[in-house]
């Protein structure tokens, strides 16, 4: 379900930074989320995602000048009204007990709880309601967490990895219960490192990159941003070195893979690649020109802060070197 935002924000970062020692994992955030968004949130290892959660749930608090509202009251206020469920990676579950037992306890424990019966149905785990939480495996923990982070009526929904340890079906599953979720006006958080499930699920993603906020968009608009195309077709004949040579040397190639007489080429200007390659007196067979997928976005646009971060310290360095 996509917000109009019309209404209040549930989340708001406003300049949100976290330093741990010498280090900024966190830097200025300013994003709002709005009611009824699903929202991916994206980075590699280090971006700052658990940080950012960590900060959203009251679990730390953002340096002095930042600060962080849910439902316009501070993280820890709104997780004491119940209008907060959080999945985790953190933390055990109580393994003596049955998973009914301690669906009923989370739920007695919120303040605006549902039936337990209904939390197992939504959460997809009535078959396991019996079972000892201590004997399930780990894709069936992860759905239990589901569940604990659903037992009440709740606006917002957190969730870190949430289909780590899942198998494809039980992944389907989870995400069609998010669905429902979602459509029911509450705004959904998950960090994950499966891409394709943000490009399916989310309507917003927002990527992290060393603290900071590097793109927020559609999952369209991010491949967008990332400004690359990808061009595909089979050659009559397996290129030779000259060939080879000729195809990187296209206008716009940022990156040639061979395979046999089949080519895959990235390119920053698709057009003018393919407007070249008849040029070159080849007939390139079954031509295709499609768009990355959110993976490729997704590296492209890192690698590419990674590459602005680093060439300035070089530059400086080549100009202390030669004074």
């Amino acid at each position: 379900m996509t917000s109009t935002h019309a209404t209040a924000p549930a989340v708001e970062f406003l300049s949100a930074g976290k330093t741990y020692g010498s280090v900024r994992a966190l830097d200025g955030l300013e994003v709002a989320l709005h009611p009824g968004e699903t929202v991916a949130l994206l980075g590699p290892n280090g971006a700052g995602k658990s940080t950012t959660l960590d900060l959203l749930l009251g679990l730390r608090a953002p340096d002095p000048g930042g600060r962080v509202r849910l439902f316009g009251k501070t993280p820890r206020q709104a997780v004491t009204d119940g209008r907060v469920g959080a999945m985790l990676q953190s933390g055990g579950l109580m393994d003596g007990v049955r998973v009914r037992e301690l669906v009923a306890l989370a739920c007695d424990l919120h303040p605006r709880g549902h039936p337990v019966e209904r939390v197992l149905l939504d959460a997809g785990i009535t078959e396991l309601a019996d079972r000892m939480v201590g004997k399930l495996s780990g894709g069936q923990e992860q759905r239990v967490r589901f569940a604990l982070a659903i037992a009440g009526d709740s606006d917002l929904i957190v969730l870190d990895e949430p289909t780590t340890g899942m198998d494809v079906t039980a992944r389907r599953s989870f995400w069609s219960a998010m669905r429902d979720q979602a459509a029911g006006g509450r705004t959904v958080l998950f960090a994950t490192h499966y891409l394709e499930e943000a490009d399916e699920v989310a309507d917003r993603v927002l990527v992290l990159h060393r603290g900071r906020l590097l793109a927020d968009g559609s999952a369209a608009e991010i491949k967008a941003m990332a400004g690359v195309r990808r061009v595909g077709f089979t050659l009559e004949m397996v290129p030779d070195g000259v060939l080879e040579a000729q195809l990187r040397a296209l206008p716009g190639v940022a990156e040639l893979q061979l395979a046999g007489a089949a080519v895959r080429l990235r390119s920053t200007d698709a057009d003018a690649t393919v407007h070249a390659l008849y040029t070159l007196g080849v007939y390139p067979h079954g031509l295709e020109v499609t768009g990355l997928g959110l993976e490729e976005a997704f590296v492209t646009l890192t690698s590419r802060a990674e590459a602005a971060r680093v060439s300035p310290s070089q530059n400086h360095g080549r100009k202390a070197a030669a004074q």
